[in-house]
């Protein structure tokens, strides 16, 4: 997009696939981050944290 916020809103990605392959083709995608399902609550927290600056 054209507007100067687009490339600081994060991209999380969610998949059901947990290989690392899997993670990789997400963020050759321009994701910022994957959690692989089921979602553990502490991974989430992090990976939030992580993503999401002050």
């Amino acid at each position: 997009m054209d507007r100067p916020d687009a490339k600081t809103i994060p991209i999380i990605t969610m998949t059901a696939n947990a290989f690392a392959e899997d993670a990789k083709k997400c963020f050759d995608g321009g994701m910022n981050a994957h959690i692989a399902k089921p979602i553990n609550m502490d991974t989430l927290k992090n990976t939030l944290g992580s993503c999401i600056k002050p």
